[in-house]
């Protein structure tokens, strides 16, 4: 089995879309990077990798076998051991994961440029191992409002992601209230030249289009609709501060 060392990790908790998951150059001051003594790493084919990145399902038994009790944290000085932590990768991306004695990936980190060289370098002219496992393959996984495709977070920076989130927080709540008046004034806000044509529509003809005029990029016409959906929503109003105030190191 293959191990690295020395290894910087900031742990991303809960997140099934590996685009959650940021890389080094997206890393933030405020963020908790922790160092891994030593920890696995495991060469896959791109379908697991893919699960793993992109999913919080049950890993393959094997692979938490292979992996039992042999990747350790240090803190304080202190070298202790994870259950079930190591390092994967298909050759193309990396990601570490820990998952803190589950069985699914709680915790997934992206490392940093030279330890990503190293790895690339190690695993080059090494085969996948196998890992068989119950997974419909042929089916892509269900995205939603509160989970969207990595198709409309494409090319866009952590902050506007994390802005993005919070905006389609917002509109499905929108939806939720079912109130016409609210939508109407909300669609108009974001396209006022369509005032005289949303007059006429119902409730959920506006929301359908606000959803699906909001959903490709990140624009300063976001940013301001999603301010504005925020105001007068503590708990919304807490994730629109704490994004403005996020420095990136």
């Amino acid at each position: 089995m293959l191990f690295l060392h020395d290894v910087w990790v900031n742990w991303f908790e809960g997140e099934e879309n590996g685009y959650n998951v940021c890389h080094f150059h997206e890393w933030r001051k405020d963020d908790s990077v922790e160092l891994l003594d030593q920890v696995p790493l495991i060469k896959v084919d791109h379908l697991l990798f893919d699960y793993i990145e992109n999913d919080l399902a049950e890993l393959p038994q094997s692979l938490l076998k292979d992996v039992h009790q042999k990747a350790y944290i240090r803190k304080n000085h202190e070298r202790i051991q994870l259950d079930y932590c190591f390092v994967i990768t298909d050759g193309q991306g990396i990601i570490a994961i820990d998952t803190i004695g589950y069985s699914i990936p709680v915790r997934k980190s992206r490392i940093i440029p030279r330890q990503e060289q190293l790895v690339y370098d190690m695993v080059k002219d090494i085969e996948a191992d196998e890992y068989t496992f119950k997974h419909p393959f042929h089916e892509e996984r269900e995205h939603h409002i509160l989970s969207l495709s990595p198709l409309y977070m494409r090319g866009l920076t952590r902050k506007e992601r994390q802005l993005k989130q919070l905006l389609f927080m917002a509109l499905d709540q929108l939806q939720s209230a079912k109130n016409t008046a609210a939508i109407r004034y909300w669609y108009t806000e974001w396209n006022p030249a369509k005032y005289n044509e949303i007059q006429s529509l119902g409730f959920e003809e506006i929301w359908q289009q606000l959803y699906e005029d909001t959903l490709f990029g990140w624009s300063p016409k976001h940013l301001t609709l999603c301010e504005h959906l925020v105001k007068g929503q503590p708990f919304f109003e807490r994730l629109w501060d704490m994004e403005q105030e996020s420095k990136v190191n």
